[in-house]
């Protein structure tokens, strides 16, 4: 009788052991599904601060190794969180290009609206949606790289999952809109950045790549301060490089207007 009684105190200390070890054992970490991870990843990329000003160069390099450099001011504010944004970019240098703007009226229900201003001709210029995946001032980036590409556009799969990042494939949900079949994104898990890009041609080859080269801590926003756009059929690549990053600083709704395009709104400006 003695034996068993032990025998039933011990079952029931390794149940209650059992029972708590279950109680303290962490939460599994939530799994996150391929549109989750992409809607972090633009959030991160796109709408770190309520508005942000930055000061933006970008090198130009074609294969045979000549260069041209762009100079810019990025003014951005955001209407809604995940939401509609206003961009404008101011460039300076060189003096071919110097008072171009470039404006967005980001919409996630619609298509962007995009404006170039060309001050030598006193011209006003609507970008087409045909047109946003065409060159943003000669470089080897596009409109759509700048202000963004709305997720909804695209379909998404999650293909690998790493220690550090996951790993994406993307297909066009309207394939006549775009030059590229598809594309895969690597999204890193601590910052939620797109930290590489590769684009891919009908026949599956990766024709063109985007990659981060620096991320930097800005008012607790990870935020990339290099990058380069790689042509891989022609060997031309840009990089652009950001400086003086700031966000929160108050920007105004009414200066994202046509009007500042042609009279910026210099004290916003340095």
């Amino acid at each position: 009788m003695r034996n068993r009684r032990l025998t039933s105190l011990a079952t029931g200390l390794l149940g209650g052991l059992a029972l708590l070890s279950l109680t303290i054992l962490p939460a599994r970490a939530e799994t996150l599904s391929a549109d989750q991870i992409i809607d972090k990843a633009n959030l991160a990329a796109f709408y770190a601060g309520e508005d942000g000003r930055s000061q933006a160069r970008m090198r130009i390099q074609d294969a045979g190794g000549s260069e041209q450099i762009r100079q810019f001011t990025i003014l951005r504010r955001t209407k809604e969180a995940a939401g509609d944004q206003q961009m404008l970019v101011f460039f300076s240098r060189p003096s071919d290009v110097r008072g171009t703007v470039f404006r967005v009226e980001k919409k996630v229900q619609s298509d962007d609206d995009r404006w170039l201003y060309l001050p030598g001709l006193d011209l006003l210029r609507r970008i087409s949606a045909g047109d946003k995946r065409t060159s943003f001032v000669g470089s080897h980036f596009f409109y759509e790289d700048v202000s963004g590409r709305n997720p909804r556009e695209d379909s998404f799969t999650l293909v690998e999952e790493t220690a550090d990042q996951y790993v994406i494939d993307a297909t066009p949900k309207n394939p006549s809109s775009v030059e590229f079949a598809g594309y895969r994104v690597w999204i890193d898990k601590a910052t939620w950045l797109p930290m590489k890009t590769e684009y891919q041609d009908n026949q599956g080859k990766v024709y063109r790549r985007i990659s981060v080269a620096k991320v930097e801590p800005i008012q607790g926003h990870p935020t990339v301060t290099r990058s380069i756009v790689e042509d891989l059929r022609s060997g031309g690549r840009t990089l652009m490089e950001f400086r003086g990053v700031e966000y929160d600083i108050g920007l105004p709704e009414s200066i994202f207007s046509e009007r500042s395009m042609r009279t910026p709104p210099t004290q916003y400006l340095r």
